[in-house]
């Protein structure tokens, strides 16, 4: 008996995983098929003030858009990355460099205007980037990163941020309110080269459907392996009855 129920809770565990896995599987698919889609759509234009409090993360998020704006070079903020799901060309350590834009209206958005390596976070290492007046930008909608259990808090004496959150680098810059999302731009490539944008490309693994084999492959080991031990375990009996 007791092995009995051990093994039906195995099964169960394992079949319940294998089940979790194949919906993550749906996800992750439907997910991706959503970035291709709208990594490949043609700009648009970038929502007005007036609607950003509306604004779905679901609806919105990774769509392109393009606009025109004046960066503010002096209030730049430096996110630490290891690297980018999205952009096979960075390979960290480096940072993002988040820079705010001033619209016509005076609104202000904050920019990823791309990435830096380690050596050239200071701007005066890349000072032909730092672009004035007026620039079109074509980039991808993005919403703020939740900070992770081990993410360190931001050392706002050194601008160093370590997750993309543009309502925290505003607040600690003096901004005022900023846009709910972030822009991670895709072009122009500023003169010399840094910091480094690129258009976004989906890259996310998708091994779903092996765990899906795994574990419903080990849910029918176990109850092959269940069945011939109690098969076993009637023949002896049946052999010792008198």
């Amino acid at each position: 008996m007791r092995a009995g129920a051990v093994s039906l809770l195995g099964i169960a565990i394992l079949s319940a995983l294998g089940t979790w896995q194949l919906q993550r599987k749906a996800w992750k698919e439907d997910l991706i098929a959503t970035l291709e889609r709208r990594f490949a759509a043609a700009p648009g234009s970038l929502p007005p003030p007036s609607e950003w409090s509306g604004l779905r993360r679901a609806d919105m998020e990774f769509r392109r858009v393009r606009f025109t704006a004046t960066f503010l070079h002096d209030r730049e903020a430096l996110v630490y990355t290891g690297g980018s799901a999205l952009r096979s060309d960075v390979s960290g350590p480096g940072y993002w460099v988040f820079t705010p834009a001033q619209l016509p209206d005076h609104a202000l958005v904050m920019v990823d205007r791309g990435f830096v390596p380690e050596g050239r976070q200071d701007p005066a290492r890349r000072p032909q980037g730092r672009v004035a007046g007026p620039v079109e930008i074509v980039g991808v909608l993005r919403w703020p990163e939740p900070p992770g259990w081990f993410s360190p808090a931001p050392d706002v004496t050194h601008n160093l941020w370590f997750v993309r959150d543009p309502a925290a680098m505003a607040a600690a810059k003096d901004l005022g309110a900023v846009a709910p999302f972030y822009v991670e731009q895709e072009a122009p490539l500023p003169p010399g080269g840094w910091p480094s944008p690129a258009k976004l490309k989906v890259n996310l693994p998708n091994n779903h459907a092996q765990y899906v084999i795994t574990w419903y492959g080990l849910a029918v080991a176990l109850a092959l392996v269940f069945t011939a031990y109690a098969v076993t375990q009637w023949r002896a009996g049946r052999a010792a009855a008198p």
